[in-house]
């Protein structure tokens, strides 16, 4: 007999721009027993090779994020940039190079946190490009199980790859908790009726094994991580999640922050960000200024930028955002495929 999953309630042109000259990144974030592990982390964000940051190794016990993808829902490259005869956009010429950093898939990280029974693999989002995203990091830096799953919003870029985690769900563990808002998860009765209600699909079908856990904008707990959700506008009238782990904020998607949020923003240490394209927001998306203007009213000790669109230039903009260190001591840069930061939880 087929059961249907468990459902849980949780408590309610940039060309324009004059580049600068690479100067050191700041240092005013570290502690002293992380300088080691970030350094080598630091030096290849202004690089254009980006095989991970496989090389790096880290204490047993040292907790850090992996960012799976920093991409658009079609990923860069673009195919219809490939084809075109004129060759017109040089970012995707540059992404469509092995290892390049401006290849990137469907925004997403994964918290690694270590616990009394071992390190937590808990994944922020698995879009349509997840699977490719796996086959790439989850061998390279020796991940093998997913310890939780949890969803920003119901797009298909943060939710389009649920199907693809039958592979764990078959051959590596029995099931995967998913932790998603009640408006997101009634989204997914659409897209994903046969992962919701097993009751549909055929008697032995290899289907995912998710069990759903409903939770509302309230702080919840994944393998003793307490999780805080951060509310945000990702466009007029939807709703969208960052969350908050320690001191580190994350806000993948987001058009517009409400003013109750900004409190549960304070003291923040490391904040990832929105920024889709060099020169405007979109109606869903901030841009770079706008995200600038953001990181200055948040007064983050540093700021990793995600979600970036063929418009951004890995190296240039990095470039560009290293004056701001200089001018205004700001501490930001463009994140990458495979980046991986050590962090406090």
């Amino acid at each position: 007999m087929v059961v249907a999953p468990s459902i849980r309630l949780f408590p309610p042109s940039f060309s324009s721009i004059p580049f600068p000259h690479r100067s050191p990144f700041s240092s005013r974030w570290r502690s002293p027993s992380s300088v080691s592990l970030l350094l080598p982390i630091h030096s290849r964000l202004q690089s254009t090779s980006a095989n991970g940051d496989i090389g790096v190794e880290l204490p047993g016990d040292q907790a850090e994020i992996i960012f799976m993808g920093t991409g658009t829902s079609e990923g860069i490259p673009r195919v219809s940039c490939l084809t075109n005869p004129l060759k017109k956009c040089p970012v995707c010429s540059k992404a469509a190079q092995p290892g390049n950093k401006n290849r990137r898939l469907n925004t997403s990280i994964l918290v690694r946190h270590p616990g009394s029974s071992g390190t937590h693999n808990i994944l922020i989002d698995a879009g349509k490009f997840f699977y490719h995203s796996a086959l790439q990091w989850f061998p390279a830096f020796g991940i093998r199980t997913l310890d939780a799953v949890i969803i920003t919003h119901s797009h298909a870029d943060a939710i389009g790859g649920l199907d693809d985690l039958r592979d764990w769900t078959n051959n590596v563990q029995p099931h995967i908790p998913i932790y998603v808002a009640k408006r997101d998860f009634e989204v997914m009765k659409n897209t994903h009726y046969y992962l919701v209600d097993t009751s549909v699909i055929t008697t032995g079908a290899a289907v995912s094994d998710l069990q759903f856990n409903i939770i509302s904008e309230e702080p919840f707990s994944v393998h003793g991580l307490k999780i805080t959700p951060l509310p945000v506008w990702h466009g007029k009238g939807y709703r969208s999640l960052g969350f908050r782990f320690g001191n580190i904020c994350y806000i993948s998607d987001v058009s517009d922050i409400p003013e109750e949020t900004y409190p549960l923003l304070k003291d923040c240490e490391i904040l990832i960000l929105d920024a889709l394209r060099p020169d405007r927001s979109s109606a869903t998306h901030f841009g770079l200024p706008r995200a600038l203007d953001e990181v200055r009213k948040i007064q983050p000790k540093r700021t990793l930028f995600t979600g970036m669109m063929h418009l951004m230039d890995h190296e240039e903009v990095n470039d560009y955002l290293t004056k701001l260190l200089e001018s205004e001591g700001l501490d930001v840069q463009l994140s990458y495929d495979g980046l991986r930061i050590p962090i406090t939880v």
